[in-house]
């Protein structure tokens, strides 16, 4: 990758949108490190393709239907109830 990948320009974009003062010292250092990350993900290209089927299985059970609680004894536990419902504290 070229030195010339990012700008100070576009570093000074950058942390004014960050509502960041960087010094000029600051402006060439990040300059240089976002430089080198963008080197990093151009890597990436080398990085050949994995081309394989996957054995995938299933490990789950199947659902099953089975029968549920009725209201009343869903509700039995429950410290307060109203209408045939849970009732919590109110949220404001």
């Amino acid at each position: 990758m070229s030195d010339d990948a990012v700008s100070a320009e576009e570093v000074r974009h950058v942390a004014e949108l960050a509502r960041v003062d960087l010094t000029d010292e600051e402006v060439d250092q990040f300059t240089r490190q976002f430089a080198d990350v963008l080197e990093y993900f151009d890597s990436l290209d080398e990085v050949p393709e994995v081309d394989r089927d996957a054995d995938l299985t299933n490990v789950m059970r199947p659902d099953e239907e089975r029968d549920s609680l009725d209201r009343e004894e869903a509700l039995r536990n429950a410290s307060e109830t109203e209408d045939g419902y849970f009732k919590g504290p109110n949220v404001s």
